[in-house]
């Protein structure tokens, strides 16, 4: 991963509490972080608790003693690859919005050279002003990059629009800024998770697939700036920031889900676990444990993925394989069986359940080993070999 320099701002609002989680979130995966307050925000938040997360000077004053050359607005943003407030309070879109500089916090906004993000906090009231929200529209066509606001319970006690984004949504937010744009304007599907196919009205037939890495996909394939749809069977994980989610349970909810989908879409990314058996005697009643043995009749699923490359004009696939043995053999003849341009295989013993993995990936051209990294750091990867075999395809 690439360290960052992020230069935050803080204005003044009790969301500004947050904003500290979002510092240990940062600093965490690596990036150095310069906070700049508000005198406003001072009111919530210490300065020296920021100085004691970052290990840095807290900036407030315009006119700053200690600079000789009261350049810090400058000097700031220079240093900053990234710049993000949180929280943005409604005077400070305003002040944004409408070019004022009247403080150190939105003289850095106005001299500054990297890209900004701002993150509303404020009553929902506020947000729905006419005013804020024609200044939200605005600063969106000057190219700042608006996250939020969360909608929920307020600090007033009010229901409603308003709320900041949490700290680690944000900070999501922050990594995919960084990632490059390799997906802009294309539509992902991806399947991810197991299915569950019943038995009687409490039992059935799955797997231990934790959906990790398929989340990790539509993760990466959102930081590429891909309109991303994952259709996921039952996990106990958050859907991705910008991502669509349908729920499924079983194997014939995830096909109907494909193919009410697949049509619009430019990549197809199968990585869900489906079962490859359903039972064909389920009962509606909880079957009663007695001595006898319990006979199941099983009939197979339809093949989602096979499903979907039979198509006249299919999508950009890539199909997973996860073996216990003779993985790339049988990988790469899954691979051919179904005409995949692309296909990662990975061995089931270490790969489901886990943070990390290492995969192949199987192509045309051959194999591309991805050593054990992060799930979303392979997620990244396999993003991007994809796009360029995509791009390799549509420019031929």
């Amino acid at each position: 991963m690439i360290h960052r320099r992020i230069l935050l701002g803080v204005s003044g609002g009790i969301a500004a509490y947050k904003a500290a989680e979002l510092v240990r979130l940062l600093i965490k995966a690596g990036h150095e972080v310069q906070v700049v307050m508000t005198h406003s925000a001072t009111e919530f938040v210490g300065p020296v608790t920021f100085q004691a997360l970052t290990g840095r000077e807290v900036f407030v004053e315009m006119w700053d003693k200690q600079r000789g050359d009261s350049m810090a607005h400058i000097s700031l943003t220079r240093w900053a690859d990234l710049f993000l407030v949180a929280p943005a309070t409604a005077n400070f879109l305003a002040k944004l919005a409408g070019g004022i500089a009247d403080d150190l916090l939105s003289t850095l906004a106005a001299a500054r050279e990297c890209a900004l993000l701002v993150v509303p906090a404020m009553n929902k009231q506020m947000w729905a002003n006419p005013a804020n929200l024609r200044n939200v529209e605005q600063l969106k066509i000057d190219g700042v990059r608006v996250l939020g606001p969360a909608s929920g319970i307020q600090a007033c006690g009010e229901v409603g629009e308003g709320r900041m984004l949490e700290p680690e949504e944000i900070a999501q937010h922050v990594e995919a800024a960084f990632q490059p744009k390799l997906l802009t304007g294309k539509k992902v599907l991806i399947t991810a998770g197991p299915t569950f196919e019943r038995i009687d009205a409490v039992r059935g037939i799955t797997n231990p697939s934790s959906g990790k890495m398929g989340y990790a996909i539509a993760r990466a394939a959102w930081e590429s700036g891909a309109e991303v749809t994952l259709i996921s069977g039952s996990v106990s994980l958050d859907t991705p920031p910008g991502c669509r989610r349908i729920d499924v349970l079983s194997a014939q909810e995830m096909l109907n889900a494909v193919n009410v989908e697949v049509d619009a879409t430019d990549f197809f990314i199968s990585v869900a676990a489906v079962a490859d058996y359903y039972v064909l005697n389920q009962s509606e009643q909880k079957i009663k444990k007695d001595a006898h043995i319990l006979t199941l009749e099983l009939a197979p699923n339809s093949d989602i993925l096979a499903n979907v490359t039979s198509r006249p004009n299919p999508p950009f696939c890539v199909g997973f394989a996860a073996e216990s043995e003779n993985l790339l053999e049988y990988a790469e003849a899954k691979r051919r069986r179904k005409k995949l341009p692309l296909l990662a295989a990975n061995q089931v013993q270490t790969a489901i359940g886990a943070d990390d993995n290492e995969i192949t990936l199987l192509d045309d051209e051959g194999l591309h080993r991805l050593p054990r990294a992060g799930k979303l750091e392979l997620a990244r990867k396999l993003i991007a070999h994809a796009a360029r075999l995509y791009l390799q395809k549509n420019t031929d």
